[in-house]
């Protein structure tokens, strides 16, 4: 499978950004994806993630409310809508797949970087104050 972000933007605090990620190839080989970013200087944290079966959304605690991750089966695409949107949203945004399945699928497993065998390009968001 491979992984196609697209959406970012410069847009202001309070203000709404939607991210796109559209999966090529062996789809069917995908249980699950996952948004990451990172910012200058920082590691790469976990944003959100979605699980096929049994359809389960994951947020941390910093997105929760504000951020929410869906999914389009007939386009094969992962979007990530990001509202009051804040300055510290500001990174580049990576969508990631995990391509093997999972006996017990938990915001944990989920949360790690680690978790996600492919990687789509970035895609910079940058939220003005």
């Amino acid at each position: 499978v491979q992984l196609q972000a697209s959406g970012g933007g410069l847009a202001q605090a309070g203000g709404s950004l939607s991210l796109s990620c559209a999966a090529s190839g062996r789809t069917s080989s995908s249980y699950g994806m996952g948004w990451f970013r990172q910012a200058p200087g920082k590691e790469r944290e976990f944003v959100a993630a979605i699980w096929w079966s049994p359809y389960i959304t994951y947020y941390s605690d910093s997105v929760k409310g504000r951020f929410t991750i869906s999914r389009d089966n007939t386009k094969n695409t992962v979007y990530l809508q990001m509202n009051n949107l804040k300055p510290e949203d500001t990174a580049v945004y990576y969508c990631a797949s995990v391509t093997r399945p999972v006996y017990s699928v938990n915001h944990a497993y989920m949360s790690r970087t680690t978790s996600y065998d492919v990687w789509g390009q970035g895609t910079q968001v940058t939220v003005s104050s």
